[in-house]
């Protein structure tokens, strides 16, 4: 999180970011019934009412309720059906079951929206506090987190029906040229510094920046295509324990993986369910809604390895934050081929969240905040992998060379995919 003892954000600016990414929230329900916001695929996804409740709970409870003398409460028993975790503000609904809240109406949920958004936006005309400005700033790019989370999981949804509904458009997109041959770009080893500087928003994960020991290594300059993986499939690599580590062949015996989610086989082609609908696999494309497990396998059949985390930013440093992203949910929402011919790394941003072979656990010194903040991501240091990069549901803007998103090992329905590396 951002250091709350300076602003980052002066309050005007900052109203007109509250604004936008408010705005880009309404703009992703749009196309959602009452009914599609409200059921719950899977206890690893929420519904999309409740993420649209939930990140406005956050600014009423961690913004509105401390700060503002008089503050009325929208209705006290959103408390308790929108908290997510956090254990010192109080109980709350268990998340596996979400789904249960049948009620409020979505338009319900739309006017406690339009009701915080008017008391913080005369929060923000005032003269508010530096800390109040960090609490704002985290709140927003928390929403940014979920608008990402709202998309992921309305996918798993409709991939649920039989009708396989479309989120956006599903005229099929056309195909691009191939990316060519993965190149290995080298770097040197030596002691390096990662992590965030302190200039500008970042996550408390993201730091203290500090120095790493890292060897040289090359790293390849695009990500594993889904033509690359549908040889891994050809091969048996679905099938050859030898590949896998002990926990992800458990999962192939258990669950009887065979590709990546959401891919099925139909008269030997390989279709995918995407937010635009049923589509064909485009072999030219980063493959994604693949585990750490089946990233490690891949690599290990490919005679290579994931990247550190350390490897991967020290890779990125320099690069320009540009990417397929969500563009407030009006992009492409599918990975794309990356550009043919283009030197050095590519598609370092967006497309795909890229698995490294890094543990999410603290960096040296790294300390929670204080209070319910806290709760926000050091409790979660444990038995999860770092993810790298951003993906094409990762709202524009949000995404940083030292942004560390993370999942357990087993998770498939996030937009994840892999880059490979090698010793040099």
């Amino acid at each position: 999180m951002a250091d709350p003892a300076r602003k980052t954000n002066p309050a005007p600016e900052l109203a007109d970011a509250y604004a936008r990414v408010r705005g880009d929230s309404r703009a992703l329900a749009a196309p959602l019934s009452d009914a599609d916001a409200t059921v719950q695929s899977m206890p690893d996804a929420s519904p999309a009412k409740w993420h649209l409740a939930h990140v406005t709970w956050f600014f009423e409870t961690m913004v509105l309720k401390p700060n503002v003398p008089g503050y009325r409460a929208f209705d006290d028993s959103f408390n308790y059906l929108f908290n997510s975790y956090y254990e010192s503000v109080g109980e709350r609904q268990p998340r596996p079951r979400r789904g249960m809240i049948t009620r409020p109406h979505l338009d319900r949920i739309l006017d406690y929206r339009a009701h915080v958004d008017a008391a913080v936006a005369e929060l923000l005309a005032g003269d508010p506090a530096p800390s109040v400005l960090d609490l704002v700033e985290l709140g927003l790019h928390h929403e940014q987190q979920h608008q990402e989370l709202l998309l992921t999981d309305i996918l798993h949804l409709f991939a649920q029906s039989p009708l396989r509904p479309a989120y956006r458009d599903p005229t099929p997109l056309p195909v691009a040229q191939g990316p060519g041959t993965a190149r290995f770009l080298d770097f040197d080893g030596g002691i390096i510094e990662i992590g965030h500087d302190g200039d500008g928003f970042a996550y408390d994960c993201e730091g203290p920046r500090h120095q790493a020991l890292i060897q040289p290594f090359r790293i390849a300059d695009r990500c594993v295509t889904n033509g690359e993986w549908i040889e891994f499939i050809r091969d048996g690599g679905y099938r050859d324990p030898l590949l896998w580590l002990s926990d992800g062949w458990a999962q192939i015996l258990e669950h009887r993986w065979s590709a990546p989610f959401y891919w099925e086989e139909c008269d030997g082609e390989f279709w995918s369910m995407t937010l635009r609908g049923m589509q064909p696999v485009d072999p030219n494309a980063p493959v994604t809604h693949v585990s750490y497990f089946e990233a490690d396998a891949f690599a290990s059949w490919a005679g290579k390895r994931l990247p550190t985390e350390a490897e991967w930013e020290h890779a990125s440093k320099g690069l320009p934050l540009a990417g397929n992203f969500a563009e407030g949910g009006a992009g492409r929402l599918r990975p794309k081929p990356a550009e043919p011919g283009r030197p050095g790394l590519r598609q370092m941003f967006g497309d795909v969240w890229e698995w490294t072979r890094s543990p999410f656990t603290p960096y040296p010194g790294f300390k929670a905040a204080e209070g319910a903040v806290g709760e926000y991501n050091g409790k979660f240091m444990n038995g999860q992998y770092v993810l790298r990069g951003g993906s094409c549901a990762t709202p524009t803007g949000h995404i940083r060379a030292t942004y560390r998103n993370f999942f357990q090992p087993d998770k498939r329905w996030q937009f994840s995919g892999l880059r490979l590396a090698e010793d040099a």
